[in-house]
């Protein structure tokens, strides 16, 4: 099984991570879209109803992830959302949890970790 017929929105304002994240990602064929802030990831999420994924980073300029994830999930609740974040303190995953995101994931992040973890959303690759 492959994701080609998969679309994961990448929320990241930091290109390094989003680099990271795009080479990781497309070689499972999922079609991958990057919103640069909170407010494009709500705007993707409007502009695109066929997303299956969102990555949101928590600490993005406008809009931050926890605001994002709200207005995302009014505009289509059924779509899973993954929280990641670099600063990653004690109670951050579960306040993260807590908020109504589905996962959590916190930077750096392994390649096998957000596989598996991707996977749990649209089906395992193997």
């Amino acid at each position: 099984m492959d994701w080609t017929n998969k679309t994961i929105l990448i929320a990241e304002d930091e290109d390094s991570n989003y680099l990271y994240l795009e080479a990781v990602l497309q070689k499972t064929g999922a079609s991958l879209i990057w919103a640069r802030n909170g407010d494009e990831a709500i705007d993707a999420c409007k502009k695109n109803p066929k997303i299956d994924l969102v990555l949101m980073d928590l600490q993005m300029p406008s809009i931050n992830g926890y605001e994002a994830r709200e207005a995302i999930k009014a505009i289509n609740p059924d779509i899973p959302q993954i929280a990641q974040t670099a600063f990653a303190m004690a109670d951050d995953e579960k306040r993260a949890l807590d908020s109504g995101f589905d996962a959590y994931i916190s930077k750096p992040i392994r390649k096998g970790n957000l596989l598996t973890l991707v996977g749990k959303f649209l089906g395992s690759l193997e």
